[in-house]
């Protein structure tokens, strides 16, 4: 019976991923991602590895964790250095749609470059 449990989240993710996945022609070379645990959520890139174009890798871009105790999602950045950083001015929300439409604007190029 679980498995016909539908979880919000989850298809919240899902359509987010469904709308901003590249064309199909191009999905050998860039693709979108993401892993989900009912607390975290990180959207990645799926790319062909530099030295091996046959494998590929995920690069992170987004981090999106929930905080039972506050009851809300924070969003994070992968900054270059390779650590994750609350993402201001608008890191928090109790509505994850809302998160992913800041990562969708992506008004200060943290997300897409």
């Amino acid at each position: 019976m679980s498995e016909n449990i539908v979880d919000i989240n989850e298809r919240i993710i899902q359509n987010f991923i469904k709308r901003n996945r590249p064309p199909v022609e191009i999905r050998d070379k860039l693709d979108l991602g993401y892993t989900y645990d009912k607390s975290t959520i990180e959207l990645f890139e799926v790319r062909p590895a530099w030295s091996n174009p046959n494998e590929f890798m995920n690069m992170a871009y987004a981090k999106i964790k929930y905080v039972k105790t506050q009851k809300i999602w924070k969003l994070y950045w992968m900054r270059a250095s390779g650590k994750w950083q609350l993402y201001e001015p608008f890191a928090e929300s109790s509505n994850l749609a809302e998160l992913l439409s800041v990562i969708d604007e992506d008004s200060h190029g943290c997300f897409k470059g």
